[in-house]
């Protein structure tokens, strides 16, 4: 009987990562859980850091486990959020952990280098990248100013993945989805843009060689496999930023779908052949980040479900103890569209109380207050699908395909009373899964890598044969919806 062959998949996130292995048997693809950690931020001298070293060692931990089992390993691909990276010295070693995207040193860099360096409109129409304060360029920026010791003394300089691959193999690369982050990066080109390295004065050569997903990277060295007790086994290059692993596992059947990203951010976009970059999707602030195979992702971040987690935080400990199903449950029996907010709403960034902002919010806009749990969980899926709505319609302008149907993937792909809201708002097909998408997209791109798939739409039909999507339609009168996002617009204007 032949052994299977598993494909290594470290997912990371910003609050937590998992090591899984995953294989492909007659057309269907199976996960398994190997380890799962916590990623936590440290706090150090009015600094927020990753600890990248744990990280490693959580990654060499699930290898050993593997080993353990005696499992053949074919390949291994990491994946994390984006923007953050590693300083590395001419001696080869990390001068220290990385600055945190949530660092408060780039709440004011981002203005102060669009009005000192380089103008908005020219960062936007080279890079088509969102302005959020927390960019690579903006935290690069706010260290030279700060004269960062890491900073003014780093040869090379590694996006997270990129670091974690090269502790692994020795090899430097600047993979294409996660550079893409960094508001660095130019999207026609697909390299590096000197002109505005040279504003926070860094050169290309202390990136990696640019290299796009499904790229071997190296092997583990030495080292790594004495330690874990595996051989040379090669380490892929996937779609390093955990979004673009995710978008590649949309189980779709053609090109002509929107996609919908959900947990504590909501990623709303599709998949376009090239960059997007015009005076309107500059006003309506568009990303264009870098896709598999050569694709570009053009969506608009969307305050998820973090605003229903800060809440629930908040909340006593007998509604804590609640399910989500029964909290959510309570939810739809309170009064439709009672309250509405704008989820984008720089107040809910990073307020010291969310129920506290919502509730202002909707003294503000002259709305009834939400008070229970019940009515602020209302109030925030509802606006949710308002706010869906809208960067849907935007979305139909863009492209140039009819939009007649939206897969949701990720953790919200679970939440059943928001996918049905979604699919009521935007008055359209919703299709939800899968829940592991980051992961699954993950060890496509590496069995690509390894010739047992051709392209993305078999991995798309293999994801589509392994699992079972959830289909929501609109239910409710669209009246409702109609009049509740003309309140909307009128509410998120004032």
């Amino acid at each position: 009987m032949e052994k299977r062959k598993y494909f290594f998949a470290a997912d990371l996130g910003a609050t937590s990562g998992r090591t899984i292995i995953g294989s492909i048997n007659e057309g269907k693809f199976e996960l398994e859980e190997v380890t799962r950690f916590p990623n936590n931020l440290i706090e150090q001298g009015g600094h927020f850091y990753w600890d990248i070293y744990a990280l490693y060692f959580e990654i060499i931990k699930g290898l050993k486990e593997v080993a353990r089992r005696g499992l053949e390993i074919a390949s291994i691909g990491i994946d994390t959020w984006g923007v953050d990276f590693v300083f590395v010295g001419d001696d080869k070693a990390i001068f220290r952990n990385p600055r945190a995207y949530r660092d408060p040193i780039t709440f004011e860099a981002m203005d102060d280098y669009l009005e000192h360096v380089v103008s908005k409109e020219e960062v936007y129409h080279v890079t088509g990248i969102q302005f959020l304060n927390f960019n690579s360029i903006f935290q690069l920026y706010a260290m030279r100013k700060e004269d960062n010791s890491a900073f003014r003394h780093a040869k090379k300089i590694l996006f997270v993945p990129d670091a974690l691959s090269w502790m692994l193999t020795g090899k430097e690369v600047c993979e294409y989805t996660i550079a893409s982050t960094s508001q660095l990066l130019n999207p026609r080109t697909k390299q590096l843009d000197e002109r505005l390295l040279s504003s926070i004065g860094l050169t290309k050569d202390m990136f990696g060689k640019m290299v796009m997903p499904g790229t071997q990277i190296g092997v583990l060295t030495d080292e790594v496999q004495k330690m874990t007790g595996l051989g040379a086994v090669p380490v892929i290059a996937v779609a390093g930023h955990d979004t673009g692993s995710a978008v590649a596992a949309v189980p779709a059947k053609n090109p002509q779908f929107a996609y919908l990203s959900s947990g504590t951010w909501s990623l709303m976009g599709i998949e376009t052949k090239d960059a997007i970059i015009n005076d309107l999707s500059y006003e309506r602030n568009f990303t264009n980040e870098g896709g598999i195979e050569g694709t570009t992702r053009f969506l608009k971040n969307i305050c998820g479900m973090w605003l229903y987690e800060r809440c629930r935080k908040e909340w006593p400990e007998e509604v804590r103890q609640l399910s989500h199903p029964e909290l959510q449950g309570s939810a739809m029996q309170v009064e439709a569209f009672r309250s509405i907010i704008n989820p984008d709403d720089a107040v809910f960034a990073n307020p010291s109380s969310m129920i506290e902002a919502i509730q202002q919010y909707c003294r503000d806009t002259q709305q009834p207050v939400p008070e229970t749990p019940a009515e602020i969980c209302r109030c925030i899926f509802d606006s949710l699908a308002l706010r869906y709505r809208q960067v849907f319609g935007w979305l139909k302008e863009f492209a140039d395909f009819d939009l007649n149907v939206l897969h949701i993937i990720g953790g919200g792909s679970l939440n059943k009373y928001l996918n049905q809201f979604t699919a009521d708002s935007l008055g359209v097909e919703v299709l939800a899964g899968p829940q592991e998408g980051t992961a699954i997209g993950n060890i496509m791109l590496q069995a690509q890598a390894a010739g047992d798939v051709s392209d993305i739409w078999q991995m798309r039909q293999i994801i589509a044969n392994s699992i079972e999507l959830v289909a929501y339609h609109p239910t409710t009168d669209s009246s409702a919806w109609d009049a509740a996002y003309e309140r909307y617009l009128t509410i998120t204007k004032s």
